[in-house]
């Protein structure tokens, strides 16, 4: 059996972050980029108290959020650049991860931005 480098969860946050971008952010992708079969890839991350479905929807949530406040795109190309079906499984998603509204989001930010407030609100992976 040959020894087989694991990658860090820096380099598996790369990958799905880059997979996004090609729309197909899958495990088996995932693990092919790293050039490391899937259920190598599925123990691995197990190991560091995480699995492929928690850094994607760390991954979405962080663009997602970026997003929302640089750019004026609307939420459902914003869903669809994230690999959701439709805005709304993507409004779902952010509202049980971020317990408020994109759209509130969104505002919320801008107004911060524009000088209302001086703190931004970071996003729920930045606590």
């Amino acid at each position: 059996m040959r020894a087989v480098r694991l990658p860090s969860s820096q380099a598996v946050h790369a990958v799905i972050v880059a997979s996004l971008r090609h729309g197909d952010a899958t495990l088996d992708s995932t693990a092919r980029a790293l050039k490391i079969s899937a259920r190598t890839l599925q123990r691995h991350l197990g190991r560091m108290g995480t699995s492929h479905s928690e850094m994607l929807a760390k991954a979405r949530l962080h663009i997602a959020c970026r997003l929302l406040v640089d750019s004026s795109k609307r939420l459902s190309d914003i869903a669809k650049f994230l690999g959701y079906t439709n805005a709304s499984s993507f409004s779902r998603a952010f509202v049980r991860l971020m317990k408020v509204q994109p759209v509130i989001y969104r505002r919320q930010q801008l107004a911060r931005k524009h000088g209302q407030a001086r703190h931004r609100r970071p996003c729920a992976i930045d606590r």
